[in-house]
């Protein structure tokens, strides 16, 4: 990473982070083409989880290619300079990373991955009848690797 200053290398943090957000953005790539979809996600520290309906673009896209980059944001802020636009800036905190996606088909599979993201919404587990399950396809998105990178708060800021 560029700004060593901005990196965060504790793993409690980044997941701190990607639990405290409301959209994973998927980056997906078609031959020359890209793509960038925002999903309702879960994640267990190993995995990122969506579910689709059966059929769309972004199946398309990863049928094709599976390699995936995703990204986590939270505490954008905008920080202003009444006098010099160019200290005009933004406060953040995200999460980059690869992995590969991967359909889960096993009843079982499905049901981990509804869970996953039932608890990053509502931090309990549910019961998925298996009549609802059939009507969606779920994936796991298997992490190769996560970095981290926020900009310090305005209190921090010397």
């Amino acid at each position: 990473m560029r700004r060593a200053d901005k990196e965060i290398t504790d793993r409690r943090t980044i997941d701190e982070i990607i639990h405290g957000c409301l959209v994973c953005r998927l980056a997906l790539a078609r031959g020359n083409e890209p793509y960038l979809v925002p999903v309702s996600f879960g994640y267990d520290g190993a995995a990122i989880y969506f579910h689709t309906a059966m059929t769309g673009t972004k199946i398309d896209f990863f049928q094709t290619n599976p390699q995936v980059c995703f990204e986590f944001e939270r505490n954008v802020e905008l920080r202003r300079d009444e006098q010099i636009a160019c200290k005009w800036t933004l406060g953040f905190q995200s999460v980059i990373g690869f992995g590969v996606i991967s359909e889960l088909v096993e009843p079982a599979a499905k049901e981990h991955a509804l869970n996953e993201i039932m608890r990053q919404y509502s931090g309990k587990t549910w019961n998925f009848p298996e009549a609802e399950s059939v009507k969606i396809r779920a994936w796991k998105i298997t992490i190769n690797s996560l970095t981290g990178k926020q900009s310090k708060p305005k209190t921090e800021i010397v």
